[in-house]
Formats: structure tokens, sequence, C-alpha cells
């Protein structure tokens, strides 16, 4: 196993997976919601024990995100399964991260955006927010679901500009000899 793999932030990160699996065995509302209150604390576990104990990694870096967006895409799937959600809001909900995966394929496609890096950014760390607030809110509280999803479709579009500009500032040009 490479090194740096397996660190408890790491292992903190993949219990999100556990976490999203339970999310869909467990029908019960107010479980769900200590699932997605379990899961936004190791989120923010992860990150920190990761700081503090001088364990960040590139795998830790592809690890958490990833978990994140599996949790995040089983619960608001299950909500969508069980009716909870019509399909345009889910694609709502899920916009910044089709964007984020299709703005990744890009760059790895076209040669002068290769070497971009994609870093968390305030304005996807906002929209994460969101997300977990209207996985809540949607069993919970379901009048105010339009709302949520709304507030998600406007702060992930501002999100996707965000990444947008990144990414064209900190691609590297190449020359043609």
């Amino acid at each position: 196993m490479p090194r740096g793999l397996v660190t408890l932030p790491n292992t903190i990160s993949l219990s999100r997976i556990v976490l999203a699996l339970a999310f869909v065995l467990v029908p019960d509302a107010w479980a769900r919601v200590v699932l997605i209150a379990v899961a936004g604390f190791t989120d923010f576990m992860d990150g920190w024990l990761a700081r503090h104990r001088k364990t960040e990694s590139t795998a830790g870096a592809l690890i958490d995100p990833l978990a994140d967006r599996v949790f995040v895409f089983v619960a608001i799937s299950t909500y969508l399964v069980e009716g909870q959600l019509t399909t345009g809001q889910y694609f709502l909900f899920l916009t910044r991260d089709i964007a984020t995966a299709v703005g990744f394929l890009v760059a790895k496609i076209i040669p002068t955006l290769r070497p971009a890096v994609f870093r968390a950014r305030m304005l996807g760390k906002i929209v994460t927010v969101f997300q977990l607030i209207a996985l809540v809110t949607i069993p919970i509280l379901p009048e105010l679901t339009d709302l949520m999803i709304i507030t998600i479709a406007v702060v992930s579009a501002a999100s996707i500009v965000d990444y947008t500009i990144a990414l064209w500032r900190g691609r590297t040009r190449t020359t043609i000899a």
C-alpha cells in the first residue's frame, strides 16, 4: 500500500462512503439527519487532522472531495428515487458537480490546460454547505425544498464561473515552434 494512503484523515474521509450506504438503508428522516451531520463533521475533521498532524497528502486531496461527492450523490439520488425531488431539482442540485467533472475532463483533454490543478475554492465549499443543508431540509421541511434548490443553483452558477476563471488564469500557454 502506498505510503500516506492509510492515514487517520483518509480513513475518516472514506467513512463517508459507509455513511452513504447507511443513508440508503435507513428510511427514517431523523436518522438520516444524524448521518448528514456525521458526514459534515467528518468532512471538517479529516482536513483539520491532516493539517494539524501534518499528514496532508496527494491521496487525501483526492479522497476527501471524492468521498464528499459520493455521499451527496447517494443521498440526493435516494431522495429522487423516493419521490422527494423532481428530476429537474435533482439536476439543479448537482449542477456544480456535473460542471466540475466536465471541466476536469476538458482540462485533461486540452493540451494547454493539462497542467492546471483543481483546488477547493470558497464558492465550491459554500455550495457544499448549501447541499448539506438541503439534504436535511428536504425530508424535514419539504416546503423549503424549492428555495434550497434555487439557492444551490445560483451559488453553483457563481461557483462554475469562479472555477472557470481560476482554471483560465492557471493554465499554461504553449507556443507553437
